[in-house]
């Protein structure tokens, strides 16, 4: 049984060497279990894009261990050889910019990872279908990027991050450049969606329209993790 969708002891990501040497990230614990969602926030250079790419697997950690459900997948080292297929299939992205491709539809931004993975197009516009129901953006199923509100952009982003039933999503500022009624709206939909598909779910953010939203809060200070109570202040749902 899992105990978390992922977990992580003493991490650390060191740069450079000898006198020269920065400790980006010195001691971090953090676990997030199956359907959560939780808050990471931090001053500017406290460490915040450094974890999210080491949790991402874009850049390796000096030390420490991480946990993706019942896998080990870093233990001073990485304990997985294919890193791209850990990004493709385990872990989702949501990031501040939509980062749509431009000339394909909707349906097809959402079901391009799958269909890179090697399943039928036709079974992964289905699935793409089945997820912008549920974010209730199926009426732009055929529509382009361009033709999108910023809001209708951010689902089908989150869309596309769910896209593969990742166990784990990185959203870094994912309601940073919307109003507040979408920015609530935008964590409603992460909430939802990790009930839904027991997703675990880390949301670095400054915004403080949002920070109220979680029941839990990881503030990272120079390197270091502190995890608190947060208000987990209900979202009402727009009329």
């Amino acid at each position: 049984m899992e105990h978390a969708g992922i977990r992580i002891e003493g991490l650390r990501k060191r740069y450079g060497q000898g006198d020269t040497a920065v400790d980006a990230l010195k001691d971090v614990n953090m676990a997030v279990a199956p359907g959560e969602v939780v808050g990471l926030i931090g001053p500017s250079g406290s460490g915040k894009s450094t974890l999210l790419k080491c949790l991402g697997a874009v850049i390796e950690p000096s030390a420490g261990r991480m946990t993706l459900g019942n896998e080990v997948i870093y233990d001073d080292g990485w304990k997985t050889r294919d890193l791209r297929a850990l990004r493709r299939d385990r872990i989702g992205f949501v990031f501040q910019a939509p980062y749509l491709i431009p000339f394909l539809d909707v349906t097809d931004n959402v079901a391009l990872l799958l269909m890179l993975a090697g399943m039928p197009n036709k079974e992964a516009r289905l699935r793409a279908l089945e997820l912008l129901q549920a974010l209730d953006v199926q009426h732009r199923a055929r529509a382009m990027p361009a033709q999108l509100s910023g809001g209708e952009q951010q689902r089908v982003a989150i869309a596309r991050g769910l896209v593969n039933r990742p166990p784990v999503i990185l959203a870094d500022e994912p309601t940073a450049p919307l109003d507040s009624e979408r920015a609530l709206a935008v964590i409603r939909i992460l909430n939802d969606m990790a009930r839904r598909f027991e997703t675990a779910i880390i949301v670095v953010t400054h915004d403080e329209k949002i920070i109220p939203t979680f029941r839990r809060i990881y503030h990272i200070r120079d390197g270091v993790t502190h995890e608190e109570a947060g208000e987990g202040r209900a979202i009402e749902r727009s009329a």
